[in-house]
C-alpha cells in the first residue's frame, strides 16, 4: 500500500479533517508505540499502520478495505 492510498482511506473512513487529528493523536501499539504520522515517517508498512487504526477504532472489519471506486472510462 502506498502512503497515498493509506491517506484515502482514513479520509473515506474518518473524514479528512478528522483523520488528520486521529493520525497525530492515536497512539498505536502495533506498530511501536507511535502515531500513525510518526509510524509513516520512522518507515513503517502503510498497510500495517491502517490495519492497526481499522482495529483500535473498531472499524468493522468489512471497511478494512476501504470504499469500492468505480473504473474510470
Amino acid at each position: 500500500m502506498r502512503t497515498s492510498e493509506f491517506w484515502r482511506l482514513m479520509d473515506d473512513e474518518f473524514s479528512p479533517s478528522y483523520s488528520r487529528v486521529l493520525a497525530r493523536g492515536l497512539v498505536l501499539t502495533g506498530v511501536g508505540g507511535n502515531t500513525a504520522s510518526d509510524a509513516l515517517r520512522a518507515g513503517y508498512d502503510p498497510k500495517e499502520i491502517w490495519l492497526e487504526v481499522c482495529r483500535v477504532q473498531d472499524v468493522p472489519p468489512e471497511r478494512w478495505l476501504g470504499r469500492d471506486i468505480a473504473p474510470k472510462g
